[in-house]
């Protein structure tokens, strides 16, 4: 007899998936539906608008309104389906073999709809200490979402003891991250005729230059290793995303574009390559690009820096997850999540959530029905180990 906690959960995942909330668009139609919900369930909750009040974050609370609690954290944004392969429409669930295909289905909406479909289950038991529910946004691009909601823990919403952020680790626990640094360069040069490159300064060359100089940066990180070992890859790493400029291939260009990342091990500061980058470019380009182009520079924007989540054996968050996981042993991942922000904010976080990390962001992305079935288990031992 199929468990009917799974059957709500499906229902809920197949409604969370029929919204578009691709990060550069809004969640608010998804928010409130969750909304309905709470008020259905007579749940409280907080709405946490953004500043342009085209997104929103929801914290619910089961249980006592008091601090200690536990915080199941997942996000409600998505990366985008345009121009990806899928067979069938990303945003309509789609059950075949086993698996549940849909934009959102392992990164992270799964975990999403199993937290909503344990609520009655969490308010039936007697807890000791609350469950909170946290749905954020902008997670795919910024990591900044939950931070409106993380700086009114211990002001006028309880501070919790822990925190279990739901990416996908095949419910493993993971106790460790990298950080992220994500940045976009542009040199601005000055045009001139190809023929002679004297009388300009081709922003496109000297983008080249920084680009390659970040590469060889990255070699150093990579021969410095991880020093935990714990690491896939096992260094910091550097990469470049894009790059756009020029307007022809006989002018030097005026303006070159590109936007890189630098994913840091723990404890080493996001924003490392960026200060290499910028001694650099202080030390040889600047020089270079201006000799005759007085006013030719050099800037770098800031589009987000995630802090990576650094082990602490025998957190009560680690405590609680490898309990509910009968685990006895953490994992690191190499990617970066909300967790960092938790951690740095002084609140003991780790990451497990249902699906397979590979699955994430690709067309016909999917999650295994089992790994559902074993996230409300795993609910179920958490919800056990809070009475």
């Amino acid at each position: 007899m199929q468990d009917e906690r799974l059957d709500a959960t499906l229902g809920i995942l197949e409604r969370l998936v029929s919204f578009d909330t691709e990060s550069a668009k809004s969640n608010l139609a998804l928010v409130s539906l969750v909304e309905d919900y709470f008020k259905y369930l007579g749940v409280a909750y907080v709405k946490i608008p953004n500043a342009a009040g085209d997104k929103a974050a929801l914290f619910a609370t089961v249980g006592q309104d008091c601090d200690g609690g536990v915080v199941l954290s997942g996000h409600t944004d998505t990366v985008p389906a345009a121009g990806q392969s899928w067979t069938g429409d990303p945003f309509e669930l789609r059950r075949e073999n086993g698996r549940l295909y849909g934009r959102g289905t392992c990164d992270m909406k799964g975990f999403d709809a199993v937290c909503l479909a344990m609520i009655p289950e969490f308010m039936a038991v007697r807890l000791s200490r609350p469950v909170h529910v946290l749905l954020s946004y902008d997670e795919e691009i910024t990591c900044r979402g939950s931070l409106d909601t993380i700086a009114r823990f211990g002001a006028d919403l309880p501070r919790p003891a822990a925190v279990l952020v739901g990416e996908p680790t095949l419910l493993q626990v993971a106790d460790a991250h990298k950080g992220v640094g994500s940045y976009a360069t542009r040199v601005h040069g000055r045009e001139a005729h190809s023929s002679k490159p004297a009388l300009g300064a081709s922003a496109i060359e000297v983008a080249c230059d920084l680009v390659a100089e970040l590469y060889r940066f990255g070699a150093e990180l990579m021969a410095q290793g991880d020093p935990s070992g714990r690491f896939d890859p096992p260094a910091s790493t550097v990469h470049v995303g894009t790059i756009q400029g020029g307007t022809a291939r006989n002018i030097l260009a005026k303006h070159c574009t590109f936007q890189w990342e630098f994913r840091a091990l723990p404890g080493v500061a996001p924003n490392v390559a960026l200060r290499h980058l910028e001694d650099y470019a202080a030390r040889a380009m600047v020089p270079k690009l201006t000799c005759y182009a007085k006013k030719a520079f050099i800037e770098t924007e800031t589009q987000a820096e995630v802090p990576g989540l650094k082990p602490v054996s025998g957190s009560i968050a680690e405590t609680l997850a490898l309990k509910a996981a009968k685990a006895k042993n953490t994992i690191c991942v190499p990617y970066a999540s909300e967790a960092g922000q938790f951690q740095l904010a002084g609140l003991p976080a780790v990451v497990c959530g249902p699906g397979s990390i590979d699955q994430a962001h690709q067309p016909d992305e999917y999650i295994e029905i089992t790994q559902i079935e074993s996230c409300i288990v795993f609910m179920r031992r958490l919800a056990a180990e809070l009475c």
